[in-house]
This record gives C-alpha cells, sequence and structure tokens, in this order.
C-alpha cells in the first residue's frame, strides 16, 4: 500500500469562490492569478473550473503556453512581464498580455519585429517599491508607450503592499488618483482590496489566494464570515500509538516532555511533504474530525499528535493537516506564516486526488 497521505482538491470550491469573487465587485472583469503552479493546486488540475474567469494571470511563460495549448482563447497576463528581449517572440505568438515596468522593456517592444501590437499593463510603483514606474515619471511613460507603433493598449496597474491590513490603501490609492489617468483601464485589486476596498476594483481585479480559500490577511477569522470553501485537503493517518509516563521526552531535540501519562500518535507526514518544520508544540490537528496539536519537533516524514482528546484513536486514524475542517490560515498562523506558503510548498511526493 502506499503511504497514507494524500492532498485533495476541490474542483466546486474554484467555481464557488470565483462566484463569491464576481459579488464582491460585480462590475470589474477578473483575472484568476494562478502562478506557483495554481498557489500548488496544480494548474492541469484546476484551471477548467476557472473557465468562467475573463482571464489568467500568471508569470511562467510554460505555464501560459500550456494555457494556449489546452485551448484557453482568453486573456493570460504575465504578472512580471518579461526578462529577455526574445521573450517577446512568444508573447508575440501566443497572444499574451504583458506587464511593462521598466524602460528597457519599452525600448525592447519599440525594437521588435511582431506580427502584431501587444497589450501592456505599465505597472505604477505607488509605494510598495518593488517595481514599476514612480508616480513622477508616470505620465511621460503613458505617453512613451502609446506612441509605440507594437503597442496595442495600454492599462494601469499597480499593487497594494496593505490591503489586508490595518494600514490600508489610502495612502497609495492617493497616488493613484493624483494621476488622473482616467483615460486609461485601471487594474489595482489583489485579494485583500477585493474583499476589503471596494473603491479599487475598477476595470479588473487580481483575486489570487481567495480563489484559493484562504485569507490574505494570513488570519481566517478575517474570511470567516465571507463564505469561500477550501480548495485543498491535506491528510495523513496514525501509523503508530504510545503510551508514555509523565516525564518523557518527544522527538528530536527533545523538544517536548510529557506533563502526565499521556496517549501520542504518530502520523505520516512532515516537512518533506510540505508540511512546517518550525511548527511548534500546539500547533492545530485534527484526528477523527477531533481538533488536537502536534507535539515536539516536526521531522521530514512524521510527526507526534496528542491523543488526550481522542481516546478512541487509533492506528489508521485519520488526521487532516489542514483543509475542510481545519482552515490552513489556523495551521499557518499557529507555525508563524502565512497559508500561501503552506499551499505553495505541498511536495510533489505527495499523492493528490481531485474531489
Amino acid at each position: 500500500m502506499p503511504r497514507p497521505i494524500l492532498a485533495t482538491i476541490y474542483l466546486n470550491a474554484f467555481r464557488h469562490n470565483l462566484s463569491i469573487i464576481r459579488q464582491r465587485a460585480s462590475n470589474s472583469k477578473v483575472w484568476s492569478v494562478v502562478k506557483a503552479n495554481a498557489y500548488g493546486h496544480g494548474l492541469d488540475r484546476i484551471w477548467q473550473s476557472l473557465m468562467r474567469t475573463d482571464g489568467f494571470a500568471l508569470l511562467d511563460m510554460n505555464e501560459a503556453i500550456y494555457l494556449r495549448e489546452q485551448g484557453w482563447q482568453g486573456p493570460i497576463l504575465l504578472l512580471e512581464g518579461f526578462f529577455k528581449p526574445a521573450d517577446l517572440q512568444i508573447i508575440n505568438k501566443y497572444r499574451l498580455t504583458t506587464a511593462v515596468h521598466s524602460h528597457w522593456q519599452l525600448d525592447e517592444i519599440e525594437k521588435a519585429k511582431l506580427d502584431n501590437p501587444i497589450d501592456i499593463y505599465l505597472k505604477l510603483n505607488s509605494g510598495m517599491n518593488r517595481l514599476g514606474f514612480i508616480s513622477e515619471e508616470y505620465p511621460q511613460i503613458v505617453s512613451m508607450a502609446r506612441g509605440i507603433k507594437n503597442i496595442n493598449s495600454v492599462t494601469l496597474m499597480s499593487h497594494f503592499a496593505n490591503s489586508d491590513n490595518e494600514v490600508g490603501i489610502d495612502g497609495q490609492f492617493a497616488v493613484i488618483e493624483r494621476l488622473q489617468m482616467n483615460s486609461l483601464p485601471h487594474c489595482l485589486a489583489n485579494s485583500g482590496a477585493v474583499l476589503w476596498h471596494p473603491k479599487t476594483h475598477r476595470d479588473w481585479i487580481r483575486p489570487g489566494i481567495i480563489l484559493y480559500g484562504a485569507s490574505p490577511s494570513g488570519k481566517w477569522r478575517d474570511i470567516a464570515d465571507i463564505g469561500l470553501k477550501s480548495a485543498m485537503t491535506l491528510q495523513s493517518e496514525i501509523i503508530a500509538v504510545h503510551e508514555l509516563p509523565k516525564r518523557e521526552k518527544i522527538g528530536y531535540g527533545s523538544r517536548y516532555t510529557t506533563q502526565m501519562p499521556i496517549r501520542v500518535g504518530t502520523v505520516a507526514c512532515g516537512y518533506a511533504d510540505g508540511y512546517p518544520r518550525h511548527a511548534p508544540t500546539g500547533t492545530p490537528v485534527m484526528v477523527d474530525g477531533i481538533r488536537t496539536q502536534l507535539l515536539g519537533a516536526i521531522s521530514m516524514d512524521m510527526m507526534t499528535v496528542d491523543l488526550t482528546q481522542c481516546p478512541l484513536a487509533t492506528i489508521g486514524s485519520t488526521v487532516e493537516l489542514w483543509g475542510e475542517s481545519l482552515p490552513v490560515d489556523v495551521v499557518a498562523e499557529s507555525a508563524g506564516t502565512i497559508g500561501y506558503e503552506l499551499l505553495c510548498a505541498l511536495a510533489k511526493r505527495v499523492p493528490v486526488t481531485v474531489g
């Protein structure tokens, strides 16, 4: 028998979450963000569940080519743009839309020999200071882009650094508004802005993590009442049970010492499966539908859990690491990270099924 660990991807969750997003931004078109192999869910598995999107946004040109070869005829946006001049021939051949954030990219577009002009998303650095043209030069860059015969349409794109926290978007949004680029379509809203800042929705929105049923803030309580559904469950089984007396130590580094006699279950899941090695004692897990906790260090292939609350648990009992019953954000917050990281880190050795 195969090792008893399994990730299940729920395709109906994507359709459901996309419908929730459309309700939130009913006047905007939707770029479904499927970068990082659809946040670890597998682009090949899930893209058809998002056929009602208006476009797909990603980073990897191979993934863009894959979507075209699978028959997707709608828009595809390269969120980081292109990296080498030769990439423009791929953009031309596969009718891709590209972000443009640097002068050299505009220069290469102008010099390129293309069959048809391309659509660009001209990146405005409104304060995140990662990619894009600063506001002082942006109007001039727009004029320059409009004068290049190889460019068809220009859309203003910017990205919010704090749409998911108390800082908010007002500072960056004011930078965008001051430019008064009303003649350009706008694409501003990431997942946090889609949920909490409706004034940013504009022509196109770019939902990412909320398509997968997780929180842009990293806190499940922030989205618990929105109605999103988890798109991935990671589960395993208990493969051993130990009755330990008081003052026994557990796992590598002897990081946990029992405080009383205790039943401990060993679970077939470790950091080589994508579970965070830094998850501390107390990180929640579900055993046979009952919430309990990790004990001690995460090993490469195994972890240990407290069975005090699960007196009927035994070898073969189901363990949910995250998913439908235990939101990935809850696990991630306990482990000092975010749900994005856990989903993207799912290891190739973990079998995946579609539910």
